[in-house]
């Protein structure tokens, strides 16, 4: 029970950090609304490898993810 808490909590700090990184995407990118939901994944992705805008904790708990991934976290499926 706990450990399903601790996903549970995993979880949400990984889609807030999404959340975040995609609003700065978007303050960068205005024409970012009209790309494909895979293309913003990917570009998440690139932007979570790359590392510059995250904490090294920050950059562990997204690391796993996929584009796949980040679109069912973000809810863009």
């Amino acid at each position: 029970m706990l450990q399903e808490k601790r996903k549970d909590l995993d979880s949400e700090k990984r889609k807030k950090l999404l959340e975040g990184l995609l609003q700065d995407m978007a303050r960068d990118n205005p024409d970012l609304y009209y790309q494909s939901t895979s293309e913003i994944a990917q570009m998440l992705k690139a932007r979570i490898d790359r590392g510059t805008a995250l904490h090294p904790e920050q950059r562990e708990l997204l690391s796993g993810l996929g584009p796949h991934d980040i679109k069912l976290l973000l809810s863009l499926h």
